[in-house]
């Protein structure tokens, strides 16, 4: 936490002083964090959401994924200057998509709206981004970490599924399948999202290793989903998530040859001259 910036004095230019945004009486930052929460039929569980939501948040961008129930009434009466984004597809991939595209701050933080994740941790994720982290990745499974969940099945795929990215990606992930993130916008140029479903913290996984960008783990504790039912399906969804690492495996051998026949082009264009 030393690397996070301290609030200038009272003696100090007023100038400088407002360029400071408090954290808590010891601690500031500069850059402004919005937090993107991906929504559908979730107003019973959005209080808790947004009771652990650090208050120095500059914008909340609630993406409402056709609501049945009063989600969007209810986090505009929690967060009154909420930014709701209407999702026109389907999917946690094309809700995370929308609200990024929505999103003003230098600083993007993904929180689930089920009441799993603790809001109170996303000053570790933008301690760890002020520090030099390109992207702050969440893991259950980290040391600190911890879920309450997981069945035994879905722990045994997200560890086989984190074992294949590890050794055909060269990351050092503990945990994959986890949707608490946080990144600077600019990373957003370079990862290129094109998927629609909860694969998408998966194919976000991998190309920040692809695109060579700094990855911090932050331990982070999962609970248990407080009101309604996950719309995931451990079997279907593991197997999206397996099709989307075998595609970019496919299309990383794929670049590589292009280099290669690239470097032989060059290499006899070298020697013939």
């Amino acid at each position: 936490m030393s690397s996070v910036l301290h609030p200038p004095s009272s003696g100090q230019d007023p100038l400088m002083a407002a360029q400071y945004r408090p954290i808590s009486t010891h601690l500031a930052i500069t850059p402004p964090v919005s937090v993107v929460i991906p929504a559908m039929n979730e107003a019973e569980n959005l209080p808790y959401v947004f009771k652990t939501l650090p208050a120095w948040i500059q914008e909340v961008v609630l993406v409402d994924g056709n609501s049945t129930d009063d989600t969007v009434e209810v986090a505009r009466s929690l967060w009154p200057g909420v930014k709701v984004v209407e999702q026109r597809g389907k999917g946690k991939g094309d809700a995370l998509i929308t609200g990024f595209e929505a999103c003003s701050g230098d600083i993007i933080v993904m929180v689930d709206a089920d009441g799993s994740a603790d809001g109170n941790e996303i000053v570790s994720y933008v301690s760890a981004l002020v520090s030099g982290a390109d992207f702050a990745k969440g893991s259950r499974f980290a040391n600190g970490g911890g879920t309450d969940d997981m069945t035994f099945i879905r722990k045994l795929g997200n560890w086989a599924l984190c074992t294949i990215v590890n050794r055909k990606f060269g990351a050092r992930y503990t945990d994959l399948c986890y949707g608490y993130n946080a990144f600077w916008r600019h990373c957003l140029d370079k990862i290129d999202l094109d998927c629609t479903g909860f694969e998408v913290e998966t194919l976000m996984n991998i190309r920040v290793v692809k695109a060579g960008l700094k990855v911090q783990e932050i331990p982070s504790h999962e609970y248990l989903r407080i009101h309604g039912t996950s719309n995931l399906r451990a079997v279907r969804d593991g197997l999206r998530v397996l099709k989307v690492i075998l595609e970019e495996r496919s299309n990383r051998r794929a670049l590589r040859r292009q280099a290669h026949q690239a470097r032989l082009l060059n290499t006899g264009q070298g020697e013939a001259s």
